[in-house]
């Protein structure tokens, strides 16, 4: 695993319903409770989980990148998804290490709550007060209107959309949309608030 200055292993961050926390081991029959269901990996670029030993090697391979977090509910500390600042090396639409990039999946019967936008704040004040990013980018596939939504109330603006794009652990190729959020809108944003 890289190591990162500003990483720490055991930073928590929270929201007034959230704990976003490092993924552990123990959580691998968690996330293959919400990772295995078709209507959450496909949609995001990836297929659903086919056992929790297969979520396993996700947490201890892909989700223990250096600000990969577990969304967790307060009341009860589950992982219900995932959420994480890819940074520069790591991402697919970033081009230096002032920017970002942000991806998230959440378990369906968590959908619809405002949850993903909650945690979605707060990491995107991670990135531009933590972090001193200038610029998160997030994406989505054509037809994820939630995810679009999402990044819509989290403030990120469309920049444009990309046909043609190669989705390798589905083995297709989609359209995808492309959004922005810059610390000056994000700034302005949170001043109104």
């Amino acid at each position: 695993m890289e190591t990162n200055s500003t990483y720490d292993d055991r930073k928590v961050l929270e929201t007034e319903r959230l704990i976003l926390r490092r993924w552990r081991d123990e959580d691998a029959a968690d996330l293959y409770e919400y990772a295995k269901d078709p209507d959450v990996g496909p949609i995001a670029g990836w297929p659903p989980h086919k056992d929790a030993e297969e979520s396993l090697e996700i947490i201890r391979n892909v989700l223990s990148a250096p600000e990969a977090y577990a969304i967790c509910l307060k009341e009860d500390g589950k992982a219900i998804g995932a959420i994480e600042l890819k940074l520069y090396g790591k991402a697919d639409l970033s081009w230096n290490e002032t920017e970002c990039e942000l991806g998230y999946w959440l378990g369906k019967p968590f959908w619809g709550r405002g949850i993903m936008p909650e945690a979605g704040r707060e990491m995107l004040r991670r990135a531009f007060e933590d972090l001193g990013m200038s610029k998160v980018w997030c994406g989505y596939y054509e037809g994820n209107m939630k995810s679009k939504r999402a990044q819509e109330k989290m403030g990120f603006r469309y920049q444009w959309t990309s046909e043609d794009v190669e989705v390798p652990l589905m083995n297709e190729v989609r359209t995808g949309h492309v959004s922005l959020i810059t610390r000056e809108e994000w700034e302005l944003m949170n001043s109104k608030e």
